[in-house]
């Protein structure tokens, strides 16, 4: 009877098969998780794609139409196709095993790569994951590595990159410092400051900034009061009232954004970076390695909604 018709979705036949095996379009949302109206809209674009009233609609029940009859023996089974499916595609993932090598800069074990790590292990536990934190560049090779977290853009073309964050750092101090001093308006001013810098080993740091009109752009040279190749250990002196530095958003975010650390000079801006997943440029990755891509690029925004850009 349908042979002319358009290719049904099947998920909203499994959604008709629902509703009516519930006998009510709030029931089957409950059954299905998912809200009423998204099971009205599927039972509305059913009828539209078939171009037949499946169901005749009263304030306390639900009845077939002939039409909705015949049609429901294949929401049944299509109901069941996609239980099967689902099932397969659970035995599957919990299938999924080996070993996962990481590398990641320091700074960002707590706040990112731990929570990435723990709610990838809960989807798929019989994944061992070893992870090497460091800040110097990674032989993905020589050092068997599978995926690795970097800022900035690639420089080696047999490298796959899939971003996941886009942040700027912002500089920061404690509201205490900056009540007992003459707060910057410019970089120049920064250098009556005590300046907390990132550093590796060097005697000499420097910033760049860019204003927010996207025009002017400033680099200050300076020596830092306190120099570390460690964000995490930066910030407590910031909150100590150490004085002002550089931070980035995913190192204890909640500095910020409880008020405990304030942006200084906001109108000055460190560039953007972007964080990003990289690999080897190879089509043979391991299915550890594409699932782990695939969850952190959907997981990682939702740890950090509100990063500044």
């Amino acid at each position: 009877m349908f042979a002319g018709k358009i290719m049904t979705d099947l998920n909203s036949l499994v959604v008709f098969a629902k509703v009516v095996e519930a006998n009510s379009f709030s029931e089957a949302a409950r059954r299905l998780k998912m809200p009423i109206s998204t099971v009205s809209r599927k039972i509305a674009e059913l009828e539209d794609q078939l171009g037949v009233r499946l169901l005749e609609r009263s304030t306390r029940s639900l009845r077939l139409t002939e039409l909705g009859t015949e049609v429901l023996e294949h929401a049944i089974r299509s109901a069941e196709i996609s239980e099967a499916v689902r099932s397969i595609v659970s035995n599957r993932l919990s299938d999924v095993s080996g070993t996962l090598r990481l590398s990641a800069p320091p700074s960002i074990s707590d706040t990112l790569l731990t929570p990435l790590i723990t709610a990838f292990q809960a989807s798929y536990p019989n994944v061992r994951i070893q992870v090497l934190v460091t800040d110097r560049f990674v032989d993905h090779i020589a050092e068997g590595v599978d995926l690795v977290f970097r800022l900035g853009a690639l420089k080696d073309s047999s490298l796959v990159a899939r971003r996941i964050l886009t942040y700027r750092h912002q500089l920061v101090a404690s509201p205490a410092y900056i009540s007992a001093c003459k707060p910057p308006h410019n970089p120049q001013d920064l250098l009556e400051h005590r300046l907390l810098s990132f550093s590796h080993w060097k005697p000499d740091s420097s910033w760049t900034f860019v204003h927010r009109n996207g025009a002017d752009r400033e680099t200050l040279a300076f020596q830092a009061y306190i120099a570390m190749n460690d964000f995490s250990g930066l910030a407590p002196a910031l909150l100590a009232g150490g004085g002002i530095g550089e931070l980035p958003p995913v190192v204890q975010p909640g500095l910020v954004r409880d008020g405990h650390l304030v942006e200084v000079m906001p109108d000055w801006r460190f560039r953007t970076f972007d964080l990003s997943l990289v690999h080897l440029g190879n089509r043979h990755i391991s299915k550890p390695c594409r699932l782990f891509k695939e969850f952190a690029s959907q997981m990682a925004p939702t740890l950090f909604p509100d990063l500044p850009t």
